[in-house]
């Protein structure tokens, strides 16, 4: 739903992939979005896709001073990369309904840290409506069916 909701109101997105080599791909559905979106996506082996030359460069190149991160694993490579971003002065944002680890109890620890580190936990619905700022509109009723 978020990334949707990214492509339907012109949200750029950026895919990073710890090891696919070894760890596999982004799944079906989000890697076709992505595509779909012309999403850059980078291969990593370093935790926080900050650490990673190509991203920082990306970044660098970015007018960009706010991040929503999605991912997995909470408790690794979403927190380090959360942890860098605020670092770097990012307003960052992360849905709890965006992030996965294996054991509920590392995806907890993983939002408790990305708050520590300076994020603000959300949800998707949250963000989808603070993209939106209004009701009434042919986006609306979209990303209305997207969340349902």
């Amino acid at each position: 739903a978020l990334l949707e909701g990214a492509s339907l109101l012109g949200v750029a997105a950026v895919v990073t992939e710890q090891y696919p080599e070894k760890l596999g791909r982004t799944l079906g559905p989000l890697s076709e979005r992505l595509e779909a979106m012309s999403a850059p996506r980078f291969s990593k082996l370093d935790f926080s896709a900050c650490r990673d030359a190509a991203v920082d460069a990306w970044l660098a190149k970015s007018d960009r001073r706010q991040a929503i991160v999605i991912g997995m694993e909470a408790h690794i490579c979403v927190f380090q990369t959360v942890r860098d971003l605020c670092a770097r002065g990012f307003k960052v944002h992360v849905p709890l309904d965006g992030v996965a680890s294996r054991r509920d109890d590392h995806r907890a620890a993983g939002l408790d840290l990305c708050r520590a580190a300076g994020a603000t936990i959300t949800t998707t619905e949250t963000i989808l409506f603070d993209w939106l700022g209004r009701a009434g509109t042919d986006a609306f009723r979209k990303i209305s069916k997207l969340i349902k």
